[in-house]
């Protein structure tokens, strides 16, 4: 077990920093839609998706 961590720390070191950093964006994506701003960034009187970010 030790060796394989030995021979591979840059992989999993990589690894662990791109699964921080999907974790924080996921997150971030949730805390938005919590307080209820849209994940697109334009507005929504011409978006033809509106009814599915803002229900009624």
């Amino acid at each position: 077990m030790l060796d394989f961590l030995v021979n591979n720390w840059g992989t999993l070191l990589i690894g662990a920093v791109l699964a921080a950093a999907v974790v924080l964006a996921v997150f971030k994506l949730y805390r938005d839609r919590k307080k209820g701003k849209s994940s697109c960034g334009c507005g929504c009187s011409s978006c033809p998706s509106s009814g599915l970010c803002h229900k009624k």
